[in-house]
């Protein structure tokens, strides 16, 4: 950038720049008070200090000057023929919350390359000092070298695993970085600033401006805006984000998990012969809107589990409603529906009464289908406590913290209570008082849903220490 200015002397063209841009336009130096000619020697010892400042993590620029005869000379008259006047060097250090931030997106599995237009040295000690570069060779680009390079080899180079570094880049290089990754089928996220960011910004799949610094092109061309300028937010809102999808999913296998445990009492019934169905449409619909809605919501409200953050991304056209997602809804399903036959069949069985006897009227089927009810609702419970967590412990999250989940189970409970206790709902849902012993016995199959479920994360979290300690 150049600046004209009014002396008493007559004008003067004030110029700064990069180091090496600016050294190919001066032919003096000011030293022992004024201008001397700038020997090659020099010329190498200024080259060397911009060097070792930016090593440093240092933005250098040069500066030099040169009278003029107008005050608005030809740009070639005010950028040639110039006198060094000597070195700046910049610190713009990190805030202390980005190095464990990228060190959290490291082990999320994002890729974090560097783009910046600052000097191959600077960018390899600002990369270093938070984190982005660790290893003693960083693949280290420049622009010039982006510019000798097809589409394929762009394509090479972004594929090469490791930790890479594009500086002294311009805003089409920026373009062909992002345009290239996404040919990778990469989801590209790009932070910027500038007006010369904003074509990338644009061109990504989340375009982050930043809201304290950031221009106004560069906001319009974003898809987010970040009121902090913080990278430490781009993390926070990474691992929400992954919560917030993993939250769904806990709602889905919460949910379905209950129907699985009101369907296959309904065909146990059937193969073996009984004429009465083990819970009827009255008491299905309690359990769907009376038991299962306040819960559900309240997984929605759940925390980030503690290693969200230490998992690979999901596969781009993964599916919210996975394999994995139905696989768990067999497993939590089999153990309710196991609890919900297993107390309705053994309750009708220990009557000694054949089937063909029993009728809906029947005090028996009355508490047997009472059975199967609280036992779905107790399985429930048990089953979104299971759910908070996919492959963590729930006593190492912590059964009282979220409060929600709690209180809306024991809502449930207490719903299911009035449903057996009181004469009016009795007549409604065609249920009979329960005794202690009956919950107890309820209560102990929902312990079993939840201690296997534990043992399966267990498992889950074994297999993934060890091959973990394979690597």
């Amino acid at each position: 950038m150049s600046t004209v200015h009014e002396t008493p002397d007559g004008h003067l063209a004030c110029v700064k720049g990069a180091p090496q841009e600016l050294l190919d336009r001066c032919d003096r130096i000011h030293r022992g008070g004024g201008p001397r000619p700038l020997t090659g020697e020099q010329r190498a010892e200024v080259l060397a200090a911009g060097d070792a400042m930016a090593a440093q993590g240092l933005r250098v620029l040069a500066v030099a000057q040169r009278s003029v005869g107008t005050a608005r000379p030809a740009q070639q008259e005010a950028e040639s023929g110039l006198v060094l006047l000597g070195l700046a060097g910049m610190l713009d250090p990190p805030r202390p919350e980005v190095v464990a931030s990228v060190d959290a997106c490291r082990r999320a599995g994002i890729r974090i390359v560097m783009v910046t237009g600052d000097h191959p040295l600077t960018a390899e000690a600002i990369a270093r000092r938070v984190g982005i570069v660790r290893r003693p060779d960083p693949l280290v680009v420049t622009g010039a070298q982006i510019d000798a390079l097809d589409e394929h080899g762009m394509d090479t180079l972004l594929a090469r695993p490791g930790e890479l570094l594009l500086c002294r880049v311009s805003p089409e290089h920026k373009m062909r970085t992002v345009a290239a990754l996404q040919r990778r089928g990469e989801v590209v996220a790009v932070t910027g600033d500038g007006a010369n960011d904003a074509p990338a910004l644009k061109h990504a799949d989340i375009g982050v401006a930043m809201g304290v610094t950031g221009t106004d092109v560069a906001r319009e061309a974003a898809d987010m805006v970040l009121l902090d300028d913080s990278f430490a937010s781009i993390a926070r809102a990474v691992e929400q984000g992954r919560a917030v999808y993993r939250n769904i999913r806990k709602f889905l296998v919460y949910v379905f998990t209950s129907n699985v445990g009101e369907l296959v009492p309904i065909l146990a019934a059937t193969f073996t012969g009984f004429p009465l169905v083990p819970i009827n449409a009255v008491q299905v619909l309690a359990v769907d809107l009376g038991s299962d809605v306040l819960p559900a919501l309240a997984l929605g409200a759940e925390r980030p589990e503690p290693d969200v953050m230490d998992r690979p991304p999901r596969p781009r056209g993964e599916r919210l409603f996975s394999w994995e997602v139905v696989r768990r809804i067999l497993f939590l399903g089999a153990f309710q529906s196991l609890g919900a036959c297993a107390v309705f069949f053994w309750y009708v069985n220990g009557s000694g009464i054949p089937y063909a006897d029993f009728t809906a009227d029947s005090p028996v089927y009355r508490e047997a289908i009472t059975m199967t009810h609280a036992g779905i609702v107790l399985s429930q419970f048990f089953a979104s406590l299971a759910v908070r967590t996919d492959r963590e412990s729930v006593l190492r999250v912590g059964l009282l913290s979220n409060r929600r989940l709690l209180a809306a189970g024991f809502l449930s409970i207490a719903f299911m209570a009035a449903v057996s206790y009181l004469p009016v709902l009795q007549t409604v849902f065609n249920t009979a008082p329960l005794d202690a012993v009956h919950w107890a016995v309820l209560a102990a199959f929902g312990a079993l849903l939840l201690a296997a479920d534990e043992t399966r994360k267990w498992a889950l979290r074994h297999r993934a220490a060890r091959k973990e300690a394979g690597r």
